[in-house]
């Protein structure tokens, strides 16, 4: 469930000139442009940005990129983005750094539905007259760019059904793959690339039954090996996202320095879908609330904002 708190009601033309209110004069108001973006959605988001324009002949994105700076400013930039557009920007941040943030484009794959895949693909062409498939594989290579390319160019079924048999066989695949430490097996690729997540599910579920362990616990090697950390990533993407985000957002609050960006990514991304959740699983393994960890790690407005998005109240 998401965590955002939506008034029932909405000016969108109201919202449009509070927000220039807030950029107008010697200084920026930030809390009146929290308290209207942070309490909007998607759709709401789409409308303000459109009245503003049509108000101010103005781009409301450029506005706030120009008064606002920081780790505030990057959140507000990707909150305000519809979320395909705010997908193919995170992907083309990801794949161009020096060195790439593979997880990104994993997490991305992975976690979004076959819908909103191939939604977030159509906006990253719009956006960079590239292919997402065609920039991913021209800043990998090897077997991360196989594992890679064909996450990213998945259509899966998205439906309930599953084949057990298909599961058994395809399970004992992947044990006999790992068990030889084949971990870049061309079918080990196939299997996550193609099936459809309830399908690869069933598979995990029955190699756990038959292992007496789960999948990733056998993905043993070098720490460094940047193409198995890749592969346990969409193992864990694919089998539990809300556990793996909760993963993130630990780390990323745990780590020497506090990583904004993938506190940020993930407080963004999922505070429409399914935040509550992992904010419930985030409280369980932590014996903290994610609410007072953020508010303990951040600070000012970019802490202020990231609250509100969590669904605390003002």
């Amino acid at each position: 469930m998401a965590t955002i708190d939506v008034p029932n009601q909405v000016s969108f033309l109201e919202d449009a000139e509070a927000l220039r209110k807030a950029c107008q004069g010697w200084g920026t108001d930030e809390k009146a442009i929290i308290s209207v973006l942070g309490h909007r959605n998607a759709t709401q988001r789409k409308q303000i940005r459109l009245a503003y324009e049509e108000l101010y002949q103005e781009d409301l994105i450029k506005r706030l990129e120009s008064e606002l700076s920081g780790d505030f400013e990057r959140a507000v930039y990707r909150w305000i983005l519809d979320p395909v557009d705010r997908d193919a920007v995170l992907a083309n941040v990801a794949i161009r750094k020096t060195s790439p943030d593979h997880h990104v484009i994993i997490e991305i794959s992975c976690t979004r539905s076959p819908e909103e895949l191939l939604a977030v693909r159509r906006a990253y062409q719009a956006r960079y007259k590239h292919s997402l498939e065609e920039d991913v594989a021209a800043h990998t290579q090897g077997d991360i760019r196989k594992l890679l390319v064909a996450l990213v160019s998945a259509f899966r079924y998205d439906g309930e059904e599953i084949n057990a048999r298909l599961a058994n066989s395809e399970a004992k695949i992947l044990h006999d793959a790992i068990k030889d430490k084949e971990f870049n097996h061309e079918e080990i690729i196939r299997i996550l690339s193609t099936r459809s997540k309830m399908q690869v599910l069933a598979t995990f579920n029955r190699y756990r039954d038959d292992q007496g362990t789960s999948i990733t616990k056998n993905l043993i090697g070098d720490s460094g090996d940047e193409f198995l950390v890749a592969l346990r990533t969409a193992f864990r993407c694919l089998n539990d996202p809300k556990k793996y985000f909760e993963k993130v957002l630990r780390n990323s609050i745990k780590r020497i320095g506090t990583d904004e960006d993938a506190l940020s990514r993930v407080i963004v991304t999922r505070a429409e879908k399914d935040l509550k959740e992992i904010k419930e699983l985030y409280h369980k393994r932590n014996s903290m609330p994610l609410d007072e960890a953020v508010s303990k790690d951040t600070s000012g407005d970019y802490k202020a904002f990231l609250l509100t998005l969590l669904g605390k109240q003002d």
